[in-house]
């Protein structure tokens, strides 16, 4: 009986990383100070060797941004994300004092005005389906680490080079670290790679 209650806790903890819920409510940070209408939609196309041509995240930036390129937006999303790591991790967390992976990546990207959903499943319902094969920097990584066969974990990938891919992302057990699709946990869990910017 020990076991069977020590088994059902541990699962928990595996499967509640993609199950936040989604209040729909959009952050103070992201609507402005001065309001809603503060902000401008900025228009993001993926990488311009993909066949799709349009990502389907929403997404407003302040008029001051809209001039960057979706690669140096990519390398600031990444960036803001590694200042939050050795976070711990906490269910339905989007801060310092702990989040969890889908909080991970929707604060990242919120940097940015970008606005993702707030459910790993979800978020794999956005941008475009990537093979791996042209996975880049800036992109999201979805895993499946449970028995109920949903994606339930993102990371965010942080570096692609020569057949290696890092991504960061949040664990229960660690908190907010780097870790290799190389690693056999990871990449047995492994379901696809999308594109939002």
């Amino acid at each position: 009986m020990k076991k069977l209650l020590l088994l059902s806790f541990f699962t928990l903890f595996l499967v509640s990383c993609g199950s936040t819920k989604n209040t729909g409510k959009v952050p103070e940070a992201i609507i402005g100070k001065n309001g809603p209408n503060t902000k401008t939609v900025r228009k993001v196309t993926p990488h311009k060797n993909n066949k799709t041509t349009t990502a389907n995240a929403e997404v407003t930036s302040d008029s001051e941004n809209s001039e960057e390129s979706p690669k140096e937006i990519k390398r600031d999303i990444i960036e803001y994300a590694k200042t939050f790591q050795g976070t711990k991790y906490k269910f339905g967390g989007t801060t310092e004092a702990g989040m969890d992976c889908s909080g991970l990546v929707c604060t990242a990207f919120q940097k940015e005005n970008i606005i993702l959903p707030r459910i790993s499943r979800d978020m794999a319902t956005k941008g475009i389906l990537i093979s791996f094969k042209d996975i880049e920097e800036g992109d999201l990584v979805f895993f499946k680490t449970s028995s109920r066969n949903t994606i339930n974990h993102v990371g965010l990938v942080v570096e692609s080079k020569r057949g290696e891919v890092k991504f960061i992302h949040s664990t229960t057990r660690a908190g907010v670290i780097i870790s290799s699709l190389d690693e056999a946990y990871w990449k047995k869990a492994f379901v696809e790679v999308r594109r939002v910017i």
